[in-house]
């Protein structure tokens, strides 16, 4: 599939078929996550596939699905054979700057004005989807409001914060947000040359 293709065609699916994705399938999506940009090649984003149908269901409850069911949707978390757990660790960034080609000697590391180890999970996040929607499959991401909860659930180490789950799986009819209302913003509107 063109690049643009999978751009446009990329979208929130909320249902899915129970079909089961290919190890092979998903080995190849969560590898294009770890292709995303890494500041200073720190690589402190980490992966928990959960593909068992009862931790799927215990995730389903952490990520609010009853809410989400309340308002007319399906058990689009749950029901998602595959959901990537995407996690990041604030300590391999401070690690990695405090390393002498990051920090030269006698210097106080960064002081961090903006946290790379959330803007790494986020561009990993949008590969992983990406890649999702190139290999046919429908794709979805949410945050969870007690990521304290993932991490006893899968025995996700203190250090590494679950910043949200993609949903994997074969697409189904679904309902689509009523976000979809308010349309993309047009070009002209977000786009500023040389300067705001």
């Amino acid at each position: 599939m063109e690049f643009q293709d999978v751009l446009r065609k990329r979208r929130m699916v909320r249902n899915y078929t129970d079909e089961p994705v290919d190890t092979e399938v998903i080995e190849r999506i969560v590898a294009a996550g770890q292709r995303a940009p890494s500041a200073g090649n720190s690589q402190g984003v980490v992966y928990v596939v959960v593909t068992e149908e009862a931790t799927r269901k215990a995730i389903g409850e952490i990520a609010g699905e009853e809410n989400y069911v309340a308002g007319g949707f399906d058990r689009f978390i749950s029901g998602a054979p595959v959901q990537v757990i995407i996690c990041t660790s604030e300590n391999v960034y401070h690690e990695r700057y405090n390393e002498p080609d990051k920090k030269p000697e006698g210097e106080d590391e960064i002081n961090w004005p903006i946290p790379y180890w959330h803007t790494d999970a986020g561009a990993s996040m949008m590969a992983i989807l990406l890649a999702a929607t190139d290999e046919g499959l429908g794709s979805a991401f949410i945050g969870v409001a007690e990521p304290k909860q993932l991490q006893d659930l899968l025995g996700i180490p203190d250090d590494y914060l679950p910043i949200g789950l993609a949903m994997i799986g074969h697409a189904a009819p679904d309902k689509k947000s009523g976000s979809l209302k308010r349309g993309r913003r047009s070009l002209e509107t977000v786009l500023h040359r040389e300067r705001w």
